[in-house]
């Protein structure tokens, strides 16, 4: 799973308005905590409309709450996880799947200043270069761990994002379908970074980070520079660039994943 999920607290989510019903950590409260928040989302300008269509089936998703506790893979040694995540046959798929899109790796190399090896490896990691994006509607994801009291702040902060996309007409709300943690798309951007930093580049008008690899390259290397990714450098563990790599995943053993796999895509 990708980016810092770290966050505690409680975010108040309209300046003005009253505060959402508590967190919790049962199923119990869950109705109506969910009631509170579509009255604050839809003070907070969004459409009633889309807060209805988005939200009028959420249920508290046992599962979601099970993986939220259970992230084991992140505890593994660094020998153990590569071989899980990228063994050489992995690193072949990528270096096939670098050939493939070299044109339009390089434009956004070019573009952002960001390795086409590093997003390879960021690509493959994340979803095994597009093969597998979740399929859970983020719209039962994240309701739920927004309503968990673990991290309530964080990701009340990412349903609201994840609203105001749908709002805007930037996805369907039947498309927002991804990992257990809310993420979007074939490298897997949280709906705030997509927000933030997801990039039209095919030049259809919207960034797609589901089905276009353009706008998903782009997106990816636009992060990485929006983070202070620095042009021609190295990305190994200890530079400036491999600290920004912890802007993409703060576990060390995931950022030493990338860094070790786009070395070995560039060889």
């Amino acid at each position: 799973m990708r980016k810092a999920l770290l966050v505690a607290g409680f975010l108040c989510l309209a300046a003005g308005t009253a505060s959402a019903a508590s967190c919790g950590n049962t199923a119990k409260g869950f109705p109506a905590w969910l009631e509170s928040f579509k009255r604050q989302a839809v003070a907070s300008g969004i459409s009633r409309r889309t807060v209805n269509a988005a939200l009028g089936n959420a249920r508290y998703n046992t599962k979601v709450i099970s993986r939220d506790r259970n992230q084991r893979s992140f505890k593994l040694s660094f020998e153990k996880f590569l071989a899980r995540r990228a063994p050489p046959s992995t690193i072949a798929i990528g270096k096939r799947r670098m050939r493939q899109h070299i044109t339009v790796l390089d434009r956004v190399e070019r573009r952002f200043g960001v390795p086409k090896e590093v997003i390879v490896a960021i690509w493959g990691l994340e979803s095994g270069f597009g093969s597998y994006m979740g399929n859970i509607s983020i719209f039962s994801s994240l309701p739920t761990l927004a309503y968990d009291c673990r991290r309530s702040r964080f990701f009340t902060n990412e349903l609201m994002s994840a609203l105001r996309i749908a709002d805007r007409g930037d996805m369907r709300i039947s498309d927002m379908k991804g990992a257990w943690a809310g993420e979007i798309g074939q490298t897997q951007f949280l709906a705030s970074s997509y927000e933030r930093f997801a990039v039209d580049f095919d030049g259809n008008g919207r960034p797609n980070l589901i089905r276009s690899k353009p706008d998903v390259f782009a997106s990816t290397a636009n992060f990485l520079r929006q983070h202070g990714w620095r042009k021609g450098g190295d990305w190994s563990p200890g530079t400036a660039n491999y600290g920004v790599l912890k802007q993409w995943n703060r576990a060390e053993v995931y950022r030493k994943t990338i860094a070790y796999m786009a070395t070995a895509l560039k060889q």
